[in-house]
């Protein structure tokens, strides 16, 4: 069986909240988006493997202020899921994400969740540098495109804001097409 082939222990569901899947600032996609994270979801709970819920506390007036319905997490956490809040980019950063993890005694993770080359990919780097094993499947993640700019460029679709994310990320992730394939393992 091949690295990325191998069950995950952990799942990392990144700023997967309200104001990001529903409504007038929701990513483009969003409703696949949200159905690929419930299948890795499932797939996670029928395991038995650790599951966080991270939210992003936006700044005031942003969609995802706490306090806000769009700050809500879309995906209830059930007994037993943590739910991580962060201020940055990186979950890992002023968290108590690495202390979970370690006291879970997991060693790999399937990241997936919002915004593709923003929290997800500055989540996932942080996670291979500190020796997870880490799997982002392709359809499990997203953004908002790049506006263009005169004189820097055209508009970037969001699509493939999150493909360059996924390469940006190199070798150490190991990237697959699509949720449904990947398995999880009881954690510890």
């Amino acid at each position: 069986m091949s690295e990325r082939g191998k069950p995950v222990d952990g799942l990392l569901i990144i700023d997967v909240q309200v104001g990001h899947v529903q409504g007038d600032h929701a990513v483009p996609d969003a409703r696949p988006l949200a159905e690929q994270v419930a299948v890795l979801l499932d797939a996670a709970r029928e395991a038995g493997a650790l599951v966080v819920h991270v939210q992003n506390d936006g700044e005031e007036g942003q969609v995802d202020a706490p306090g806000t319905p769009g700050w809500e997490l879309h995906f209830a956490p059930v007994a037993g899921e943590t739910v991580i809040r962060k201020e940055y980019d990186d979950a890992f950063r002023e968290t108590s994400l690495e202390e979970l993890l370690t006291a879970a005694e997991v060693k790999s993770l399937v990241v997936c969740g919002l915004m593709s080359e923003m929290c997800v990919s500055a989540t996932a780097r942080t996670a291979l540098d500190r020796g997870y094993r880490v799997v982002l499947p392709h359809d499990a993640h997203g953004t908002t495109g790049v506006p263009g700019t005169p004189g820097l460029g055209e508009a970037i679709p969001a699509a493939v804001v999150s493909r360059v994310a996924e390469w940006a990320l190199g070798d150490g992730a190991g990237i697959v097409p699509h949720a449904k394939t990947v398995t999880f393992s009881r954690r510890g």
